[in-house]
């Protein structure tokens, strides 16, 4: 995950502050590797190829043989990375690379002979150019018309391969007249289409054919390491290069993390605090279309490659770039134009905040509640993998800000780990520790099925009162640990999505160079490195936090827990397991008070109007689902966006017509945590997160497609948050009815 903290300790970069010495590392590796390539056969490439093999099948955590399955799989894993839509290869080309299919262990391992991917990728170029010559002829010759009731597959991963060049030029047909009509609805003249699309083809082509030798090479290896599993990956020098630079504590951007989702850039995640999220107009799974420099005229960026467009995107502190953005959940026309200003990205900006509330209640004396969001787990380490003194990590942070809550006289806590993607174990740990007396928290296992038990040894506990932990889809690795001990003890109610990230392996980052020096493999160039596999996450009750993630206590009503997210979702992830439970006595705060506090919430949210709306969304994003085609009918998609534009419209009149509830809200930030009372209360909109009327419009036209424009005093109603409220004062409640649930006073 992006959120994970790197520490550097050659020749093995460890990831989630684990130091473990690499198995089979200082063994003398099998006979063959030594031997040098002739002929053709590339020696770097030779001998990166051998150890890379060579290292999979001996230290990865699964210690599977590169044998015949795992050929297959590397060359299907290959085939998907270089063609993911299924729009080049033909089954003939399949069937060519047939001969191949057995064969790349030996290759691999043993003959440190890549020239099947080189060939494989030479084809890739073949088709490719003949589908930018014909999508370019049939631009400057066809008539398009969009009346018919044709409709557009939108996955194209799961659809067969064309069978023959005939079968091809219909698929790319098909797809250049989706990519036409969406441009058309975007209110673009028949020439600027085809100025863009005949733009983006010649590009696409243009960006293969640049791609280096040692480009498709990483692709090759990477795609072998993918069948361990979907978080081993081979590095080649600039990924390595690139890796070096997300080990530094600041760069300069809009502060995304992006990735290629069919053939688009999808934001993944944004950066606390970093100008996309600062912004309000950003969301995760936004599609970037186009990247322009100040007043240039936008890049289209479709099919581009994603370290092209963090080239586009990055650039001087204070510089200005604009995006033009197909917002998430919007009709595939939809742009949106957006202009961010270039910042430092900073560790500063994922640190650990809290919010006060302050809410009257029935018997008309108000409560308090603490809210503490915590994006990762980060702490300070010096590059030999030392502990920095005096360092800055999330448990002196999140400790400081307890603190102030504690003075401020706090009923109840909400940790909010929805944006949490990982971090420090350590820090996991430690974190737990500070609502715990002592006890283990977390188990790993090693290949040779090895368990440890690492444990809170510390028995001062920082805050005892009632505890709502918030998760969601994307709360992965850390996190998971530190909300499934929680869950374990039964010190915690878990809310949120269907189930968390369901990441529970280890990773090092292992560097290729002295290990090949140490057993005399030539090389005369970078060799790279190996982010490997290691070990497994188990929780403190024995279950795999890998693949099923959390289950939370009281799920919440969302599309993520439709959508095709998490460990699950990829491909060849490591199997959930279990091990012994470690010794632990259990609190057992939550568990006699489940059955009430679920049928409150269900009773709230069968009556929610945000809740009916999200009701309405998953209806739709099931047959979404069901059906995976949009129409290519103009006049069809015309009316879809006016019947969604209208919804929201209706749906955003109501909010704004409700009653405020008399809520206060107090940001408390590690800077003013140590002042004497509160900051100034902050408002709140009833405008949905991330959505907003644009300062110049028109105050009834309130269209989704507008950018965001929240004032920076205020803030937006979170209908989950807002939930989870609810459910710890029923959580604060029902503790103080039962006397037999004591909480320990704070130490």
């Amino acid at each position: 995950m992006s959120a994970y903290k790197k520490f550097l300790i050659l020749p093995v970069i460890i990831l989630h502050g684990y130091c473990f010495p690499l198995p089979g590392a200082t063994e003398p590796l099998p006979s063959g590797v030594k031997r040098e390539a002739s002929g053709e056969i590339d020696p770097n490439e030779s001998s990166i190829a051998k150890i890379t093999a060579t290292l999979l099948e001996r230290s990865h955590y699964s210690r599977k043989p590169f044998d015949d399955s795992v050929s297959e799989k590397f060359m299907d894993r290959y085939l998907e990375a270089l063609d993911p839509l299924h729009f080049y290869f033909l089954q003939s080309d399949l069937q060519e690379f047939e001969k191949y299919r057995h064969s790349l262990d030996e290759l691999t391992m043993k003959e440190g002979d890549t020239t099947p991917g080189h060939l494989i990728f030479d084809r890739l170029l073949e088709r490719s150019q003949a589908r930018v010559t014909y999508a370019t002829n049939l631009l400057h010759s066809e008539k398009f018309d969009f009346t018919s009731n044709e409709r557009y597959p939108l996955d194209r991963q799961h659809a067969p391969r064309p069978k023959d060049m005939n079968e091809a030029k219909e698929i790319w047909n098909r797809h250049l007249r989706h990519e036409y009509l969406q441009e058309k609805l975007n209110k673009k003249k028949p020439e600027e289409i085809v100025k863009t699309l005949s733009g983006r083809y010649h590009r696409l082509q243009k960006t293969l054919r640049e791609l280096t030798r040692d480009e498709v090479f990483n692709i090759y290896l990477t795609a072998l390491a993918n069948v361990y599993d979907p978080h081993s990956d081979y590095l080649g020098k600039t990924q390595l290069e690139n890796f070096a630079i997300t080990m530094k504590l600041s760069l300069f951007g809009i502060g995304a993390l992006l990735r290629s989702e069919d053939g688009l850039c999808q934001i993944e995640e944004l950066v606390p605090g970093g100008p996309a999220e600062v912004s309000k107009k950003l969301k995760p799974k936004d599609k970037i279309m186009a990247v322009g420099q100040d007043e240039k005229e936008p890049v289209d960026v479709v099919d581009m490659p994603i370290s092209k467009i963090v080239e586009l995107i990055r650039g001087p502190k204070g510089t200005k770039v604009k995006l033009v953005v197909l917002p998430v959940g919007s009709d595939t026309s939809v742009r949106k134009n957006i202009v961010l200003v270039r910042d430092e990205i900073s560790m500063l900006n994922s640190e650990a905040k809290a919010r006060l509330i302050e809410f009257p209640t029935s018997n008309g004396k108000p409560e308090r509640f603490g809210i503490i969001d915590l994006p990762s787990f980060y702490a300070d380490f010096e590059l030999d993998g030392k502990r920095k003194k005096d360092r800055k990590s999330t448990t002196t942070d999140v400790a400081k800000l307890l603190k102030k809550l504690n003075q401020e006289k706090i009923s109840g806590l909400i940790l909010d780990l929805r944006r949490n993607g990982g971090g420090s174990l350590e820090e996991a740990i430690n974190l737990t520790g500070l609502f715990i007396e002592k006890g283990p928290v977390v188990q790993t296992k090693d290949p040779s099925g090895d368990v440890v038990v690492d444990s809170d040894t510390d028995p001062t506990i920082l805050y005892s009162g009632p505890l709502v932990v918030l998760t969601s889809r994307a709360s992965a690795s850390a996190s998971e640990i530190l909300a499934g001990a929680l869950q374990d003890y039964g010190r915690a109610l878990i809310v949120g999505d269907s189930s968390t990230h369901g990441k529970g392996t280890v990773q090092s980052l292992i560097r290729l160079e002295p290990i090949m020096e140490q057993a005399r493999m030539r090389h005369t160039t970078e060799p790279g490195a190996l982010k490997l596999t290691v070990r497994k996450f188990y929780r403190a009750g024995g279950a795999s936090t890998q693949l099923k993630g959390v289950i939370p206590d009281i799920v919440l009503p969302s599309e993520n827990n439709l959508a095709e997210v998490g460990e699950s979702a990829l491909d060849n992830p490591l199997p959930w397991d279990e091990v012994r439970s470690a010794s632990f006595d259990k609190l057992n705060w939550v568990q006699p008070l489940l059955p009430k506090l679920r049928e409150r919430n269900i009773k709230r949210v069968e009556t929610d109007k945000d809740f009916d709306y999200v009701r309405e969304d998953i209806d739709r994003f099931k047959k979404l689902l069901a059906d995976k085609s949009i129409s290519l009918n103009e006049g069809v998609r015309i009316a879809e966006k006016t019947e969604k534009d209208s919804r929201n419209l209706a749906r955003r009149k109501e909010r704004k017509a409700r009653k405020e509830d008399g809520s206060k809200i107090y940001e408390i930030t590690l800077k003013n945590a140590d002042l004497p009372g509160l900051p100034a209360p902050v408002s709140v909109t009833n405008e949905v997160a991330g959505v907003t009327t644009p300062e110049k419009a028109d105050p009834e036209d309130l269209s989704l497609d507008h950018e965001s424009a929240l004032d920076e005093k205020s803030i937006a109603y979170d209908i989950y948050l807002e939930e989870s409220k609810k459910i710890l004062s029923d959580l604060v409640e029902l503790t103080a009815a039962q006397p037999h649930l004591a909480i320990k006073s704070a130490k």
